[in-house]
């Protein structure tokens, strides 16, 4: 039975592995997203199949158990990502307000333009309202 719930486990590290290995911002930080994974990946099959290696790292680093040491890494992980997640949150928000902007700014009035004369942003927004 138990090597059942071994196999299960590593299939959704391996499943959940793959699924955080798709997409990415520029080469760099890709390449070391897909590296600290599949470090995760490796550790993460070795204490499903022999857990007491996970329990003599927790207690060579002076930590009780190998679930309180999981648990450690699991908070850190969890830091890490609310961090980047704020990051690309913030980054989005900027990219938002200056593409409100410029919209605002191409759809104002141009009194200026006689009435036969159309500009760019005016004509892309019909396109835009005739393709809904």
């Amino acid at each position: 039975m138990q090597i059942i719930v071994q196999i299960v486990l590593v299939l959704a590290v391996i499943v959940v592995s793959l699924a955080l290995m798709r997409g990415g911002s520029n080469a760099r930080h890709l390449a070391i997203r897909r590296i600290m994974l599949v470090i995760f990946a490796v550790v993460a099959a070795l204490s499903i199949f022999f857990p007491e290696l996970l329990t003599m790292l927790a207690r060579s680093l002076g930590i009780g158990r190998g679930t309180d040491l999981v648990l450690y890494g699991l908070i850190v992980s969890f830091m890490v990502f609310m961090a980047t997640t704020y990051q690309r949150f913030r980054h989005m928000e900027t990219t938002l307000t200056q593409l409100s902007r410029r919209i605002a700014i191409d759809e104002t009035p141009r009194p200026w333009l006689k009435d036969g004369q159309q500009s760019t942003s005016t004509l892309f927004s019909e396109r835009m309202r005739e393709a809904e």
